[in-house]
């Protein structure tokens, strides 16, 4: 029998202090209540959540289950069992496809694959667990349902934001993710392996990740960031200068920034990349910085954190306010930079290693340009 000790708000500081004793032993969350960590002789730290005097559910060990994520699979288990009275994985019932993907994210995060499942977090609060394909079984769901949830990503509603729907890349990648979860659940007998033509029978949007081809010249940059306010200024202005992906400033804290290496460590998307940064890009850091704790986020909207729902809206009312091309995005200003970059003679290794891609990326999307600067390089070189 654990002994039970004082509850408190569990953190990751607290969980990780927590020193293994003689016996077993409970540290129970004030946040939710339910929940506790069970510290075991050996160090062994379990998460359990309890919804009754004699009846728990684990819901996976200390540290690859993080404190917010063992919050959030208690908050599940206890609504199924306000609902059924007991979860759905323990006889309430079968399990629905918000089920299926949360188990996926978690199954990233164990594999130590954070900031993976991170970002499946993110897109399937977005696409799944606020949208009825959510509560659907997925033994049940039919390609029916799918194609519903499609025309509702399409059409703006999952995002709350119609005026800002997303482009055939973004629906193929969300697409892509929920395939993921889907496919995991088949692979351990969560779903019968004939229920897999559903989802099979839904077809990528073509085309729609050809290459990028709104180039922005030095004018009508400035006429971007112009048409921006202050912060989503700052925002577009990093990825203008340093041709990083939007969610990348997004992310970066205080301590990512080193003003004396006038260098930036981005650690989104396909991890920590530490990159050199222009004087200009040094000038932009340096005010973000001042006075700014180490946690603190470098580029903020408002007092919160950027996301793309919130940037999507306001972008667009810039880029009609500057007269820019249709299909102006942010991505808009990373293209640009690395045209730029690549027709000013930067090699694509450099210029993937700056940018956070991969050069089968940089050759498929800027290949035309490399073989331009070859060829003129070549023209410049006498051999014979």
């Amino acid at each position: 029998m654990a002994t039970q000790k004082l509850a408190k708000k569990l953190t990751p500081t607290a969980v990780e202090m927590a020193r293994p004793e003689v016996e077993p032993y409970r540290v129970w969350d004030t946040v939710v209540p339910q929940l506790h960590v069970r510290v075991q002789p050996s160090g062994i730290k379990s998460w359990n959540v309890q919804w009754s005097r004699t009846r728990s559910k684990s819901l996976g060990k200390w540290p690859g289950v993080t404190v917010e994520a063992a919050r959030q699979r208690a908050r599940i288990l206890l609504a199924e069992t306000q609902e059924h009275g007991a979860p759905l994985d323990m006889g309430g019932g079968p399990a629905t496809v918000s089920m299926i993907c949360r188990d996926y994210a978690d199954a990233l995060e164990a594999e130590g694959r954070k900031r993976a499942a991170l970002d499946a977090r993110k897109v399937l609060d977005r696409i799944v667990h606020g949208d009825p394909i959510g509560k659907i079984r997925a033994d049940r769901l039919t390609q029916k349902d799918l194609e519903a949830w499609q025309a509702r990503m399409a059409a703006g509603e999952l995002s709350g934001r119609k005026k800002c729907k997303p482009s055939p890349a973004t629906l193929n990648r969300n697409l892509t993710t929920l395939k993921a979860a889907l496919n995991r659940a088949l692979s351990r007998r969560e779903i019968p392996q004939a229920r897999a033509i559903e989802w099979n029978s839904i077809k990528r949007h073509k085309d729609a990740d050809q290459r990028r081809e709104v180039y922005l010249d030095r004018s009508q940059r400035a006429a971007f960031l112009g048409a921006a306010d202050g912060d989503l200024r700052d925002l577009l202005t990093c990825v203008a200068l340093t041709g990083c992906r939007p969610g990348d400033p997004a992310a970066l804290l205080r301590k990512d920034y080193d003003s004396r290496t006038a260098s930036v460590t981005f650690r989104t998307k396909t991890g920590p990349r530490t990159i050199p940064i222009s004087p200009a890009a040094k000038m932009l850091f340096d005010r973000l910085a001042k006075n700014k704790l180490p946690a603190a986020r470098m580029f903020t909207n408002g007092k919160e954190a950027w996301t793309a729902q919130a940037w999507a809206y306001l972008v667009k009312k810039a880029v009609e306010k500057a007269g820019l091309p249709t299909g102006t995005v942010v991505y808009a200003l990373r293209h640009s930079w690395i045209t730029d970059a690549i027709v000013g003679g930067m090699d694509v290794v450099t210029a993937a290693r700056l940018t956070g891609t991969s050069v089968e990326m940089i050759n498929k999307n800027y290949g035309h340009l490399v073989q331009g600067v070859a060829r003129d390089k070549l023209a410049a070189v006498q051999f014979l």
